[in-house]
């Protein structure tokens, strides 16, 4: 008995001794020899810092306690310690605009190992420097002649209305599913033209199509094999979660504005009259959905699809009083902004009618900015916009258990969005 207690004894005084030198060299690393003119905040325990905190799940449509107490005591620029590195936090508009605008001559992006090794170090997200600016140019190419083409428009048409026709005789579905199942069915359209290429080259056909956009684009890049796939990967891959989450979050947001989902009825319904019957939808008549915008918008704002991004300083930067040591982490915390009563009237209240003041679209950055604004964020907007214009014409839906999108920092709702459906009795 007095040999194991003596063991305790042991590894308690051990276990004091490390915590105590890990103190100690917090102290004397991260706090005694910080630079002059740091924004205040707090670096938190040793080496994992802050991180939990941050971290803790909450409301999409919040910006969670961590952040709501870190900006009351210290500001909406903030220092801490997150993902192991000393950081920079904003929660400030101005101050994350300076830093998205300066890629590449003030910051750059800089992801987590975890992330780097998801992704692979060609990925868009990654690259910095000339390598971005190549890859951005090619995918930017693809994707802005993807979305007008009649084709890929007829094929996401058709592949909404296809979902929609399984739903037939259910009256209750997991939404926050079928979302993804929809993302899937459109990036299976993507790939199918892939592999028509892929068969095109085993067969020895070689010329270059007229039409054939993917080796249009890339073989203008003068790229290698290995980064030729790496693009192709971000175009399948690249916006799945997002596109997938705006659906789910659209469905929810509209299930509790019945005004703003008879508006946007309204205008479907506009639209499908113009229409000859079974007539898809075109890139002019996306055009046309003012009010589905505004929608599609505020469901960005307010679901904060993506919370933050990362950066790094690569030089010693000063901006707004504050001093940014080179090497430091920059977290722009998108969510913060949206939801910034300073900013927005009733943050957390979905209101469509707001962006009918122009100057709203200065005050949201779903997609990023600068350099790394996301290339492909148009074509998720009209992704979203073809899936509603076929669910609001053909169904009503109320929410049949009490669920919210939850960040972790990834969007989920927990219980799946379960929605009840009925079939819409007008149609036109």
């Amino acid at each position: 008995m007095m040999i194991v207690l003596l063991q305790l004894m042991t590894l308690a005084f051990l276990f004091g001794t490390v915590i105590f030198v890990l103190i100690f060299i917090h102290q004397f690393f991260f706090v005694k020899h910080e630079p002059k003119g740091l924004p205040n905040g707090s670096m938190g325990l040793p080496f994992v810092g802050e991180t939990f905190g941050f971290f803790t799940p909450h409301k999409s449509f919040s910006i969670g306690n961590f952040l709501q107490e870190h900006r009351s005591r210290y500001g909406e620029v903030f220092k801490s310690n997150l993902f192991g590195s000393p950081t920079i936090v904003s929660c400030d508009l101005e101050f994350s605009i300076f830093v998205l605008q300066n890629e590449g001559r003030l910051f750059q992006s800089s992801y987590p190992k975890s992330v780097r090794d998801i992704l692979g170090k060609h990925s868009l997200m990654l690259v910095t420097g000339d390598l971005h600016k190549k890859f951005r140019s090619i995918e930017t190419g693809i994707i802005n002649k993807f979305k007008c083409k009649p084709d890929f428009l007829d094929s996401i048409d058709k592949l909404c209305t296809s979902l929609m026709e399984s739903w037939t005789g259910n009256q209750v579905v997991l939404f926050s599913k079928e979302a993804k199942q929809a993302r899937t069915r459109i990036a299976s359209t993507l790939k199918q033209v892939l592999n028509d290429r892929k068969k095109r080259k085993d067969l020895g056909i070689n010329e270059l199509a007229k039409e054939d956009i993917f080796n249009e684009n890339l073989l203008k890049g003068h790229l290698s094999d290995v980064e030729k796939v790496s693009i192709l990967q971000d175009l399948l891959l690249a916006g799945y979660e997002t596109t997938s989450g705006l659906l789910s979050l659209l469905v929810y947001f509209l299930a509790q504005s019945p005004q703003a989902l008879q508006y946007l009825k309204n205008e479907h319904r506009a639209l499908r009259r113009t229409k000859k019957e079974g007539e898809p939808l075109n890139w002019e008549d996306y055009k046309q959905m003012k009010f589905t915008s505004m929608v599609i918008n505020e469901t960005l704002r307010c679901g904060n699809l993506v919370k933050f991004v990362h950066r790094e300083a690569i030089k010693d930067v000063e901006f707004k009083g504050y001093h940014i040591p080179a090497g430091w982490k920059v977290l722009p915390i998108l969510s913060s902004v949206h939801l910034d009563p300073s900013l927005h009237q009733n943050p957390s209240e979905f209101n469509p009618w707001r962006w009918a003041d122009p100057t709203t679209s200065k005050r949201v950055i779903p997609f990023g900015g600068g350099l790394r604004l996301c290339p492909g964020w148009e074509l998720a907007k009209l992704e979203a916009a073809l899936f509603l214009h076929h669910l609001v014409i053909n169904y009503r839906w109320t929410a049949k258990e009490d669920d919210h999108p939850m960040l972790y920092p990834y969007l989920e709702f927990p219980k799946g969005l379960l929605m009840t459906l009925e079939a819409e009795t007008r149609k036109f």
